[in-house]
């Protein structure tokens, strides 16, 4: 299977875990026998150009230029890479954690992945030690149920929103989402998501909903309200093939208070 090519499924089957640890084991397989990455969420070429995005967006922030980029002075490689070193990275749902390979590539050295399938685990890992990626940590963990205590300065989602919206349950499942994911980014750090199943501007009122609830949940504001604000975002040219249909991509970056 080409790591690029579209399967058809029923969309309500990418909500569930069943669905996921099914086609885990089957792209587990395929690399054992073939060498072959399976199927990715997105094309690769996305990836490329989020990491590269984000990696710009990174570096604005520790100079305090954003969110006006052409202010940031150019630093030297040598700069870029004590800079970077310094940002905790986690990718949640991580599937083949090939997105984590190309933020690597970008310069980014801290990198945890997570995901609640093993079999999407054992499939990243098995991946990233073939490539030569053996510093990125592999965690079997829930978003919806977290244990992992560490917060992080850059978390990445490409893709688990849309499918936590895609579960019978998703509306509830997607408030459970951002409380867990709240706790996650570092005061000062970014959450930058990547969906095809959502606008900017809906993504944004959706940011705005939890904000309302976490200030409606205490009689005095919490000390992190808002506690995230849109930060930014770009538009991909690729268009993502879900259910047959023709789905724009788009990324979106908010700040954590």
């Amino acid at each position: 299977m080409s790591s690029d090519k579209y399967v058809e499924v029923d969309n309500s089957m990418l909500g569930l875990q069943s669905h996921w640890d099914a086609t885990y084991a089957g792209d587990s397989a395929n690399f054992r026998e073939h060498g072959r990455a399976g199927e990715v969420w997105f094309v690769t070429e996305v990836m490329s150009v989020v990491a590269s995005w984000t990696r710009n967006l990174c570096l604005g922030i520790s100079q305090g230029c954003i969110p006006n980029l052409s202010d940031c002075k150019s630093e030297s490689d040598e700069q870029v890479e004590k800079v970077l070193a310094r940002w905790r990275v986690l990718d949640v749902g991580t599937g083949n954690s090939l997105l984590l390979q190309e933020l690597a590539k970008q310069g980014f050295s801290d990198l945890t992945s997570i995901d609640y399938s093993g079999g999407a685990i054992n499939l990243a890992q098995n991946l990233a030690d073939h490539d030569g990626y053996t510093s990125i940590n592999f965690l079997v963990d829930d978003i919806l149920e977290i244990k992992l205590e560490r917060q992080f300065q850059l978390v990445m989602d490409k893709g688990t929103l849309d499918a936590i919206g895609l579960h019978p349950d998703g509306p509830i499942k997607r408030i459970m989402y951002w409380n867990s994911i709240s706790r996650l980014v570092a005061p000062g750090g970014i959450l930058v998501i990547t969906t095809c199943k959502s606008a900017k501007d809906e993504l944004v009122q959706e940011v705005d909903d939890f904000n309302q609830r976490r200030l409606g949940s205490s009689q005095d504001p919490p000390k992190d309200y808002p506690p995230f604000e849109y930060l930014s975002y770009f538009q991909s040219d690729s268009t993502y093939m879900l259910g047959g249909v023709g789905a724009q991509v788009v990324t979106v970056a908010f700040l954590r208070g």
